[in-house]
């Protein structure tokens, strides 16, 4: 196939509109359509239902869209290393994590990224939902389990755990549980066992919950549980990487608590040489080191 019709296709199919994909491409509608209808002779296929409206891709043209996507996609990945200079760091990092540790561990630390590298333009996603880095969804991921998909470079960053913590405010107006049958007199603040979140989270939720607490007040993400802990409204459910920016918290029935929480770095295999990449990796590598120095198990 003619990589210039390619070219041609892909942004009609994007656009929807000969006229706007020739806007794109500087070229006439009429030569648009003529590639088009080209490329179209040449796979013996229709690739778009033409009606008033613009145009509908066909089924045959969904399949061609979908790998000129992916062709896209792999293009930019490789312009972007080819971007990267040899001693500079700058351009946009597309980083996903989870809600939690971006927003409780990861944000509060970016400073010192941007004080070495100042023309760094961060474009961090907050999200439960597993992005797709072999298809560019993002360049780099901060997951709290071992990234299944294949053609990806990881490591091991830490373990944590999930944990019970209060303010002294919040204890010292309702006391201190000893056991779990002292939490028929608190409140458990927490994520519901069925939403999104690491499974020794939830597994260790579900165990509390089996104790018949009488009040319970359940967020769909640790940010919210934290501020509701903060603001003194029971005991929370959170992970243990919190205790450093919040050293007044105590921890509560210290024999609770989840199993392991592996955290992993992930990125695609062709960002191996990426100097964004590398600086981003090196810098989480640098503050788990200092955080685990400061922090032991």
């Amino acid at each position: 196939m003619d990589w210039d019709k390619l070219r041609i296709f892909h942004a009609v199919a994007d656009a929807g509109s000969l006229t706007h994909a020739g806007d794109t491409l500087h070229l006439s509608q009429s030569a648009v359509s003529r590639q088009i209808r080209a490329l179209e002779e040449s796979l013996n296929v229709t690739l778009f239902h033409r009606h008033a409206r613009g145009l509908i891709l066909t089924e045959q043209g969904e399949l061609l869209f979908d790998a000129t996507t992916a062709m896209v996609k792999r293009l930019d990945a490789t312009a972007a290393r080819i971007r990267d200079s040899e001693d500079e760091v700058f351009g946009e990092l597309r980083v996903t994590t989870t809600t939690g540790f971006g927003t409780l561990w990861l944000a509060p630390r970016l400073a010192k990224l941007y004080r070495k590298y100042p023309a760094l333009k961060i474009d961090l996603m907050l999200e439960e939902r597993v992005l797709d880095l072999p298809m560019r969804e993002a360049d780099v991921a901060i997951r709290m389990k071992e990234p299944s998909q294949a053609d990806l470079i990881r490591r091991r960053l830490m373990n944590i755990r999930m944990r019970m913590y209060a303010t002294p405010e919040y204890l010292a107006e309702h006391g201190t549980p000893t056991t779990m049958q002292d939490f028929s007199q608190h409140r458990l603040i927490c994520q519901h066992a069925g939403t999104a979140q690491v499974a020794a989270g939830a597994l260790l939720v579900a165990q509390l919950m089996s104790h018949d607490i009488p009040s319970t007040l359940t967020v769909n993400n640790y940010f919210g549980v934290l501020q509701g802990v903060l603001n003194h409204l029971g005991v929370g459910v959170l992970p243990d990487y919190i205790t450093e920016d919040f050293p007044n918290l105590v921890r509560v029935l210290p024999e609770e608590e989840s199993n392991d929480v592996p955290v992993f770095l992930a990125y695609p295999e062709e960002l191996r040489h990426s100097k964004r990449v590398s600086a981003f990796r090196d810098f989480v590598t640098e503050e788990i080191f200092l955080f685990r120095k400061q922090n032991p198990a």
